[in-house]
């Protein structure tokens, strides 16, 4: 049996898409042959560049500004971009926000709620705005991008462990709620990556340079975020047909 990496004729949404790993994923599906939805909160020079690098692989693309967290703005967001390509395969939730880095004695009281309400409640409510229209595409696929934190729930990072791993709640339930209607979801979680975010995780650890870590890291260097837009490409393309409900971890066998 061949394996085919192809996403042609289908749209992806990526939250979170002008930077960082959202990039690397929407570049990877438009390669693969999807048509892209750009989510973005702030950066729109990142998200417009993002675009155009996308349209010069022959894809369609366009960005849209949207707080995710409001369940207003990510319905508007899902109708917005229903109106614009008519449907949506593909949705990966990607967006997010660090934590400070604090124990939970010192963590400031509106923090675990902005951190929750990023990886909870946009995905939550984007799911709820496309799910219903992927029930009847024969096929779509779901992925939440995570983090190894919740396989290993390090001191000074509660707010961000408790996010993900909610997250990851909904993905499973998905997975089972859905598969009787062609959607598969998945959970991938990278490991440190050499993103503008896992740079400045690397300083708050010591590292003043991400490339460092890269002696002692898996393979012998730190993660890219093309290392996790392969396995998205993968988990949404036909080549998996039958893998559902899946924590994928993106961290080179641990170290």
């Amino acid at each position: 049996m061949s394996i085919e990496i192809s996403l042609a004729g289908r749209v992806a949404l990526v939250t979170g898409g002008s930077r960082g790993i959202g990039r690397a994923i929407a570049l990877t599906l438009a390669r693969a042959g999807a048509d892209i939805a750009i989510n973005y909160r702030r950066d729109e020079a990142a998200a417009r560049q993002t675009v155009a690098d996308i349209q010069a692989l022959g894809r369609q693309a366009r960005a849209y500004a949207a707080s995710v967290e409001s369940r207003d703005e990510a319905h508007a967001l899902a109708q917005q971009v229903l109106r614009d390509f008519g449907a949506v395969h593909v949705l990966v939730n990607n967006a997010g926000i660090s934590s400070r880095g604090q124990k939970v004695t010192d963590t400031d009281p509106g923090e675990p709620e902005r951190v929750m309400a990023v990886h909870v409640w946009g995905p939550f409510h984007l799911c709820q705005a496309l799910v219903p229209q992927m029930r009847g595409l024969g096929r779509g696929d779901i992925v939440m991008i995570s983090s190894v934190a919740t396989r290993r729930f390090a001191a000074n990072g509660a707010p961000y462990s408790m996010a993900k791993a909610a997250m990851e709640a909904l993905a499973v339930t998905l997975a089972k709620e859905e598969r009787s209607n062609g959607i598969r979801t998945h959970i991938v979680s990278p490991t440190l990556t050499d993103t503008e975010m896992g740079r400045r995780l690397a300083r708050a650890r010591g590292s003043a340079d991400i490339r460092t870590l890269d002696a002692t890291s898996p393979f012998g260097r730190v993660s890219v975020p093309e290392d996790v837009a392969a396995v998205v490409a993968f988990l949404v393309s036909p080549a998996n047909p039958y893998v559902n409900g899946q924590n994928i971890a993106v961290d080179g066998g641990g170290v």
